[in-house]
């Protein structure tokens, strides 16, 4: 997909040009939403090369019981730049997206999306391929610029704007009372409201992250320990 992108330079064309295709308001019906897919991915060296590992789980909505896991491994061989995942990233996302018997109706990535410097996070980057609304939930800030975030009230719930030039890019959202607070963006195809309300349903007792991409995060450790204890020398 990136064969021919290996540089800060052409990746940040890219998304330059995509920035057309952002859609910042709801396409789906939000209120009857069955089966939301949790994104993560995982990396480790062996030998000298890089590798990650793509873990998606589909829950069921309403029960938060997991329907499905997928995952895809992978070399890595686009270098790490602040600000350009997607291109690491995005090649195994769609690949494990293909291998999912149940359609998720939407996703969620541990990640970012719209609050990032050129509005493509990786949860934005992937939608305009997935077709599918997206949100991305950070549990550290990226900081965009010289803007810091105003932490929000200790109560669970709150939440306060990161604004930049007048605009919203994302939130600080704390979902617990006493715990840090996660980042909410929207990916594309969804407004910020709905996903702070998707993000809010999915946090329970156990974690101050979303259900979906708190077992697709442990599902990527799971994944990473298997093949390097295997000694990972290919491609799955």
């Amino acid at each position: 997909m990136f064969d021919d992108i290996k540089n800060e330079e052409k990746a940040i064309k890219v998304q330059e040009e995509l920035n057309e295709f952002i859609d910042l308001n709801n396409n789906f019906d939000s209120q009857n939403l069955s089966r939301v897919a949790g994104v993560d991915l995982a990396y480790w060296n062996e030998a000298g090369t890089e590798y990650a590992v793509c873990c998606i789980v589909v829950i069921d909505y309403e029960t938060n019981e997991v329907l499905e896991k997928a995952h895809t491994v992978s070399i890595i061989d686009f270098p790490y730049v602040p600000g350009c995942l997607a291109f690491r990233e995005l090649p195994l996302v769609l690949e494990t997206a293909k291998k999912l018997s149940h359609e998720p109706d939407l996703y969620i990535f541990d990640g970012n999306g719209y609050m990032h410097p050129r509005h493509m996070g990786i949860a934005t980057h992937a939608a305009i391929y997935l077709k599918k609304p997206t949100i991305g939930v950070a549990k550290s800030y990226f900081k965009i610029g010289s803007t810091d975030f105003i932490m929000p009230e200790n109560y669970d719930g709150a939440y306060t704007d990161i604004v930049i030039n007048n605009e919203v890019y994302g939130r600080a959202l704390r979902t617990h009372k006493d715990v840090k607070p996660i980042f909410v963006s929207v990916g594309n195809y969804i407004d910020l409201e709905t996903a702070t309300r998707i993000v809010n349903k999915f946090v329970n007792k156990e974690s101050h992250i979303p259900v979906p991409t708190r077992i697709a995060d442990l599902e990527t450790h799971s994944m990473r320990n298997v093949y390097k204890n295997a000694g990972c020398n290919s491609a799955d």
